[in-house]
Formats: structure tokens, sequence, C-alpha cells
């Protein structure tokens, strides 16, 4: 490691030799871009992440003087998977480089990507809010360039965090989208269960009776199917506990689902929150007789 270290640090004062040295323009700067490059790699295989990233960020500096925008971006990508494992928030900072670089060229794959893995690092660092704005921007992009499934999973992040925050509305109009858009598709059809699944979860965290049996019809109207599916007597039974106010009951349907097909840590928490909104209520009641 040590020795990968020394070799690091004399490619990177031969660099920047070049650099403040005389020379034609474009081969100081090429030359410089070889050693920077020789030099990361050498703090890579001694594990020296954020010297590796500072040096791919030179590296990406000499790629636009030679007004090499896609290598300077893919510089740039390789500086922030290094502070990835060191410094989150330069990893971002370089992957937002990185991004505005593609879509100057028009790789708009290259950048839905980026936006993708700077939305899942702010998930990593539970910052939901900046985690939806960055799956946004990746949906987006993903879906302008017709990557329909990878745009569907980030929509689904979406909604699932907007769920977590108590944007009820918001989830359930974009599982509903999902879902519309998914019945339609050969491949993705199997999966429309879960998201109405999803959004009648949703539906039942808002507590609107009426609104949940409206839905219901709805869904069943979008999938034939759909009303013979487990998910589906799931949630009828779950709107009928919540109805008569019934705790025991709600409870004896999750336990039943849940011993066939296991909720996940998403649908738990959410169904949880439904759960104690019905003991509150029960409580309440009791308060006034």
């Amino acid at each position: 490691m040590g020795d990968q270290i020394a070799r690091g640090e004399e490619f990177m004062k031969k660099a920047e030799k070049k650099l403040s040295g005389w020379g034609l323009f474009g081969s100081k700067y090429d030359d410089a871009a070889d050693l920077f490059d020789k030099a990361a790699n050498c703090f890579k295989l001694a594990k020296s992440w954020d010297r590796a990233g500072a040096v791919y960020v030179k590296l990406a500096s000499c790629h636009l003087k030679l007004d090499s925008k896609h290598e300077a971006a893919g510089a740039y990508a390789n500086a922030a998977h290094c502070y990835k494992k060191t410094n989150m928030r330069e990893a971002i900072s370089c992957l937002e480089q990185a991004v505005h670089m593609f879509l100057d060229i028009g790789r708009l794959n290259m950048s839905a990507r980026y936006y993708k893995e700077i939305a899942e690092l702010y998930e990593q660092e539970q910052n939901l809010e900046q985690a939806i704005t960055y799956y946004e921007k990746a949906a987006d992009l993903f879906q302008s360039e017709d990557v329909t499934t990878t745009a569907n999973q980030c929509k689904q992040k979406i909604a699932e965090f907007s769920a977590k925050l108590e944007k009820y509305q918001r989830a359930i109009e974009i599982f509903e989208e999902i879902a519309q858009h998914s019945i339609k598709n050969n491949l993705l059809k199997y999966g429309v269960r879960g998201h109405l699944l999803n959004a009648g979860i949703c539906q039942l965290c808002r507590g609107d009776v009426v609104a949940i049996n409206n839905a219901l019809e709805r869904y069943q109207e979008l999938d034939p199917t759909f009303s013979g599916t487990r998910e589906c007597k799931l949630l009828v039974d779950l709107e009928a506990a919540i109805d008569e106010e019934d705790i025991a009951m709600f409870t004896g349907c999750l336990k039943e689902y849940d011993s066939m097909t296991k909720l996940d840590e998403w649908r738990t928490t959410l169904l949880l929150r439904v759960k104690e909104a019905l003991k509150a209520k029960e409580l309440e009641e009791d308060d006034l007789t």
C-alpha cells in the first residue's frame, strides 16, 4: 500500500510539472491527463479514496481543457465512486458535475443513471425529500429514453417515500399510474396487483372509507383479475375492519395475509399507522362514553 501511495505521488508530481511547464497546448494536457489517471489508479489500489477522488477531479479538469466533455464526465463519475466510500457530499457534487456534462452532450441515459445514483445516496442518508427530487429527475429521463422498467422503479421509490412522508394522495396517484401502464405490458402486468395493494394501503392511511371503496371499484375495473387476488381480499377485509372500528379483526386480517405472503417493511410501517389511528379513535370514543 505504501508503495502504491509513493507511486501515486510520483505520478502526481510529474502531472503537475507537465501542467506548469511549456509545451503545445493540447499535448501538455493530454500528457498530464495520462499521469493523473495513473496516479488515481495507484491511490485506488492503496484504498486512499479521498486522494483518488481528488486526482480524478484534476483529471476531469484536463479533459475539459481539451474540450472532451465525455471523458471529463467519466472522470467526475470515477471521482464520485471513490468519494462514496468516505465523503458523501463530495460524491454527490461530482455526480452532479458528471450529469451536467452528459446532458450537454445529449447522453440522457447516462444522465438518468447518475441522477438515480444521487437519489440512492440521499436514500442511504435517509434524506427522503432530496431522494424524491433526484428519483423524479431520473424517472423523467429514463421515460424519455423509453427505459420504462427503470423509470417505474424510480417512480415506485418516489411513491414509497411520499407515503413515508405522509403525502398519501401523491403516492396513490403514482402507484395507480404505474399499475395503469403495467397492465398493458405482458412483462409488467404480473406486478399490477402489488402496485394496487400499495395504492390501497395509502388509501387506508387517509382513513376515508368512501374513498377506499371507490378506489377498490376502480382497481377491479382496471384489472378484472384483481378481485380474485389475496391482495384485493386483504384491502376489502381491512376496509371492513376500519368501518367497524374493530382492531382485533384488523390484526387478524394482517396475520392471515402475512402467514402466506410476508409483508415488507414499507407496507408494515404504513399498516401500523392505520392500526394506531384505529386505536386512537377507539380510545377517543371510550373517553366520550
